[in-house]
């Protein structure tokens, strides 16, 4: 697979974002138990979850798969770690979405919070 050199955000880039009340469409790629577990949650996200699996189906039946997805939109992809999130941003950028991946996933963005309360 050819993977592009996609967009990243820091955590505190997304932090700022929020603070400036910036909308944010965030897309959780990890399974739905873990999505419901934890994500992030903001007035000023809109959180979608769609395991990684379902995009991983994409590439291969492109011809009759659809994503209720915008494309007019920057789309934050988030994980645990960042690595599924990176190539499901790959298939999404594929298909003309406006993708940029969380660095570090959610482990990153629990790390940062932390560090901001202590």
């Amino acid at each position: 697979m050819f993977l592009l050199t996609i967009k990243k955000i820091s955590p505190k880039e997304l932090h700022e974002r929020l603070k400036d009340n910036e909308k944010v469409l965030l897309l959780d790629v990890r399974a739905e138990e873990k999505y419901n577990e934890f994500h992030i949650e903001d007035p000023q996200i809109q959180s979608v979850n769609i395991p990684k699996t379902s995009i991983f189906a994409l590439e291969e039946t492109p011809e009759n798969s659809h994503l209720s997805l915008p494309k007019d939109q920057e789309i934050v992809v988030t994980c645990t770690t960042g690595n599924s999130a990176a190539k499901c941003a790959n298939i999404l950028d594929g298909r003309d979405h406006r993708v940029i991946v969380l660095e570090g996933g959610l482990t990153a963005w629990k790390e940062y919070k932390k560090s901001l309360n202590d």
